[in-house]
């Protein structure tokens, strides 16, 4: 049985809440919640619901996206006064693609001590059953929302070596595959993460063309959170080598094929006629 957490006074205490199965809260994590005189929590309905199942009753502070500049001062001056305060999120670790940010800043500035109590986070769980490399990975979090911005975001990371981790929802899963398979390739190895740690908890690993038409055949698999998994470039470009996919690919978009072989060509002195060639297949597989 562990020891009751020690609630130090002016302390803002970082707690990680379950992604989705209520078992996983720690114990360290149970006792924080339960000594601490106020939570700051993203959606104030939401926390209400994991302390009504924790036996909990606790003054709430909401801190949201869009008024968590606003709450700065207001938890400042609570902890100034010697109360103790946690803040969670709706699910995993917050800050991590959450609210919070700004607030914690905030609070290091003014020397208000701040202490993390670890846990659940998608990032780290998706990960850890993909099967792709971990040695080296980035977050990239949401992807924008306008296809537009989407792609170009994905374009940049095509010759990135890391396996490449993204957030995702329900409304946008199908279409962000899409562009993944059009500017990664369709072979590239992913793994899609679905509902983790819930009762239909999914995983589908195998290409990025393979993954999309399996959540495709069902649409109940596109509901729900997802976490995408890409695997890396297995092998980029060296510095000052030049990739003729990538740079078809933004030259086809403004201009005609045999233009863009003879700039390729002058770039790379590669052959112009091949280039040309290989600029009409690129060009009709678009």
């Amino acid at each position: 049985m562990t020891s009751a957490q020690v609630i130090n006074a002016g302390t803002l205490y970082v707690v990680a809440t379950p992604i989705g199965n209520l078992a996983d809260l720690s114990d360290r994590a149970r006792s924080v919640l339960a000594g601490v005189d106020i939570i700051a929590c993203e959606d104030t309905r939401h926390t209400q619901k994991l302390l009504q199942h924790l036996g909990l009753r606790k003054v709430l502070l909401s801190v949201h996206d869009h008024n968590e500049s606003e709450r700065i001062q207001q938890v400042l001056e609570h902890l100034q006064q010697g109360r103790s305060m946690a803040l969670v999120s709706d699910a995993g670790t917050p800050l991590i693609s959450d609210p919070g940010f700004r607030l914690v800043q905030a609070l290091s500035e003014h020397s208000h001590k701040v202490v993390p109590v670890p846990g659940a986070s998608a990032i780290i769980t998706a990960l850890s059953a993909a099967g792709l490399p971990t040695d080296r990975f980035t977050f990239e979090g949401f992807l924008p929302h306008k296809r537009g911005a989407r792609e170009e975001k994905i374009r940049a990371l095509v010759n990135d070596p890391r396996t490449l981790v993204f957030y995702e929802s329900k409304h946008r899963i199908v279409e962000t595959l899409a562009v993944m398979q059009a500017e990664f390739g369709a072979d590239r190895p992913a793994v899609l993460a679905r509902e983790l740690t819930k009762t239909f908890e999914t995983f589908y690993r195998g290409t990025l063309a393979s993954v999309s038409a399996a959540i495709q055949v069902d649409a109940d698999q596109q509901k729900g959170e997802f976490v995408v998994m890409v695997a890396g470039h297995d092998n980029p470009p060296t510095a000052g080598e030049i990739d003729t996919d990538t740079l078809f690919k933004l030259l086809l978009a403004e201009l005609p094929p045999k233009k863009a072989a003879a700039i390729i060509a002058q770039l790379t002195g590669d052959n112009k006629k091949a280039l040309y060639q290989k600029a009409l297949e690129l060009q009709g597989k678009a």
